[in-house]
């Protein structure tokens, strides 16, 4: 079954065409970075409006690169939250607007569940059920995946996500937007014991994380080098960089550690724009290894958003009876469960 996902749920607009949730036909991501550059950070408007521009030619082109023609399709899907709503709301009404001329099924995926999927196609032996851990730009969650569409959440972030607090960080030391491959750059020559960071921890709530104070943290610290030395020095931000990557890490291992104790599950699949970082992945990859846990993270190029993972759960969502009525509306955040 071939089905066509849609994503815009934030500043990537994507199309794709998936066989059966496993086999990527085709996965085209127009990223909006360069639009969003000049403002430190994702403007939605601006969002709304390039999605808008791109979605047709976007779609038409993922069927022609997939060799299909839109009526050999079997289903289409599109994230419909959690997100910016006027960037969802154009994938989301584009989408249902093809089911409909189509006549084919319609499916709402979750987004948060489409990163998890986005492992199915490289990991053809991967089931339910397993732990997951996403962490992007605006979602930072621990949870239980029972089955395909099934998932219980066990932690999740207060405040801040760690994508956003790896963008803030780099804004603050000059690195310009998005921040995440300029902090890895940096940090692989710095000193990560030389600003001692408060972890993302939540008192009384072992599975949480609160990145917000960490993120001050760091603010407060350049601020104060910046008055004392009138700027950044490059040994700061190498320095910075690098105790800033130190503190995710452990956050995020810690947690894992004993979400995957509490559990027991012996597989654990990790995604979202964050787990492009090579600190974190080679931390999981220690982690699971001494913890004889199978390890699943998608290719760098699927971490970030893209319409393969939408696809793959919109196969899933499908397969288990979770056809959308054309009525769907997208919403800015949703319960997982």
């Amino acid at each position: 079954m071939l089905v066509l996902g849609i994503e815009s749920s934030c500043d990537e607009t994507s199309a794709a065409v998936v066989g059966d949730g496993r086999e990527i036909l085709s996965n085209i991501v127009l990223s909006q970075a360069g639009l969003h550059a000049p403002y430190g950070g994702v403007v939605p408007e601006i969002a709304s409006r390039a999605h808008t521009e791109a979605i047709y030619t976007l779609c038409e082109n993922a069927l022609k690169e997939a060799g299909i023609a839109a009526w050999q399709l079997g289903a289409v899907a599109a994230a419909y939250a959690p997100g910016l709503i006027g960037a969802l709301l154009v994938g989301l009404n584009f989408g249902k607007a093809l089911a409909y001329r189509q006549k084919l099924p319609f499916v709402a995926v979750n987004h948060i569940k489409g990163h998890v999927a986005a492992a199915y196609p490289e990991y053809k032996n991967l089931e339910p059920p397993f732990l997951a851990f996403v962490a992007s730009g605006g979602h930072t969650s621990i949870m239980e995946c029972a089955e395909y569409t099934g998932f219980k959440l066990l932690g999740s972030t207060r405040d801040d996500a760690a994508g956003e607090a790896f963008d803030k960080t780099a804004r603050a030391m000059g690195l310009g937007y998005p921040g995440g491959a300029a902090i890895e750059k940096y940090a692989a020559l710095g000193d990560a014991h030389s600003v001692k960071i408060p972890l993302a921890a939540v008192r009384g709530s072992e599975l949480d994380f609160s990145f917000s104070g960490v993120k001050t943290h760091i603010i407060n610290h350049i601020n104060a080098l910046n008055q004392k030395n009138g700027g950044l020095t490059e040994k700061d931000r190498r320095d910075i960089a690098a105790s800033f990557t130190e503190n995710i890490v452990l956050s995020v291992v810690s947690r894992i550690k004993r979400a995957l104790e509490i559990t027991g599950h012996s597989a654990l699949v990790c995604a979202g724009g964050v787990l492009a970082n090579g600190d974190i992945r080679k931390a999981l990859e220690k982690l699971c290894g001494d913890l004889n846990v199978d390890l699943y993270i998608p290719g760098k190029q699927y971490c970030g958003d893209n319409a393969a993972m939408i696809a793959s759960q919109g196969y899933y969502e499908f397969k288990a009876g979770s056809a959308a009525a054309l009525s769907q509306n997208a919403f800015a955040s949703v319960d997982l469960d």
